[in-house]
């Protein structure tokens, strides 16, 4: 069978995640998608902090609690019915009328640092824009991330950047668009991939363990892990994440995992099942539309071009909280949105790992 192509579609709430139809066989190229078209059903719908919190201990020093980010503007989450899908059949065409994304909130940013790593303030969805800059002599391969605010101030939040001649996938985030370095004070962390680009880990900007202080404190923390399941048997489809993230305490603060090796970070602990104190989502499954011969997701507006990238992160309890979502609007733009517990690095990192060239991720 032939690669997939996926094609711009107008502006609906429904928008193809990919275009190859569903239990296809015989294709001798790699892929990591997955042809599941079973939807997630959900079951008792439960308050979206109870989800979360796993009942964690809370720092040993503490310090003065952190308030959460300003919000002039709250929203609720939309839990609204789909609407049908108005897509006709066969390739899909650009829409001459201008698309009309609804916008972020008005988020107050007082303290950029805090505000990146503090998690989305109960019952706000926080709105950005993904842009890639591909211009440079280098830039064609390693592109340089920025996240905004996606509402009128358009606000910078981050950048991020993949490491040169690595083995392994290492993309440097900062709170300055340009200083991009390691050893900068801006470095507020990274992601790193493992040699098959198909597992990736999150880290603050803390110190390596092998630097690490009497009490431990200063060590660095993982904030999230992904996991892109790889397709052995060829089949065409969307892609299959899982996302791991600490669970939060009784005080709405994220439990702090700092490993001391690499048997002890959040891939090992989710692979050996330990999931003390981690929560474990996934990406909400899209399903086939036969009338566009796609897979659909509804991403309610915010979402505009089919891509394989196109993708929404949701708890098996309630997939109808959507905890991040990310999808194309352009050829080098695309909107992330998150909420609850997610900060703003953990989701940038979450959608930087779609970006990455590994062959098993494409």
């Amino acid at each position: 069978m032939s690669l997939c192509h996926c094609v711009p579609v107008s502006p609906c709430p429904h928008v193809p995640i990919s275009l190859c139809p569903p239990a296809a066989t015989g294709s001798d190229e790699e892929d990591d998608s997955d042809a599941s078209t079973k939807p997630i059903r959900s079951g008792k719908k439960k308050n979206p902090v109870s989800l979360f919190q796993t009942g964690g201990e809370p720092p040993r020093e503490r310090k003065t609690r952190k308030k959460a980010p300003k919000a002039a503007d709250s929203e609720e989450e939309t839990l609204e019915t789909q609407q049908k899908n108005s897509n006709k059949k066969g390739k899909g065409k650009k829409s001459k009328k201008k698309e009309e994304r609804p916008l972020s909130p008005v988020i107050e940013v007082d303290n950029l640092e805090k505000f990146v790593l503090s998690p989305a303030p109960q019952g706000v969805t926080i709105k950005c824009r993904v842009t890639r800059d591909k211009r440079g002599m280098d830039r064609g391969l390693y592109p340089t991330y920025y996240l905004h605010l996606d509402n009128d101030k358009k606000v910078f939040l981050l950048a991020g950047r993949k490491r040169k001649k690595s083995k392994t996938s290492n993309y440097l985030i900062s709170i300055d668009p340009t200083d991009l370095s390691r050893g900068g004070e801006n470095f507020i962390g990274k992601l790193r991939s493992n040699l098959m680009g198909t597992k990736f880990t999150v880290f603050d900007n803390g110190a390596n363990p092998d630097r690490a202080s009497a009490d431990w404190s200063n060590v660095r923390q993982e904030l999230s892990a992904v996991v892109y399941e790889t397709n052995v048997l060829g089949f065409k489809g969307p892609r299959k994440m899982t996302v791991i993230i600490p669970g939060m305490n009784s005080d709405n603060e994220r439990v702090p995992i700092r490993p001391r090796n690499d048997n002890d970070g959040l891939l090992m602990r989710w692979q050996n099942k330990n999931m003390d104190n981690i929560i474990e989502l996934h990406n909400k499954a899209p399903v086939w539309n036969d009338e566009t011969q796609s897979y659909v997701l509804n991403f309610h507006g915010r979402v505009t071009h089919a891509s394989v990238k196109n993708f929404q992160i949701v708890h098996g309890s309630d997939p109808d909280y959507i905890v991040m979502q990310f999808g194309r609007v352009a050829d080098d733009a695309f909107t992330m949105d998150y909420n609850y517990p997610l900060c703003a690095v953990q989701a940038f990192a979450i959608a930087l790992s779609s970006f990455d060239g590994k062959l098993a991720c494409e």
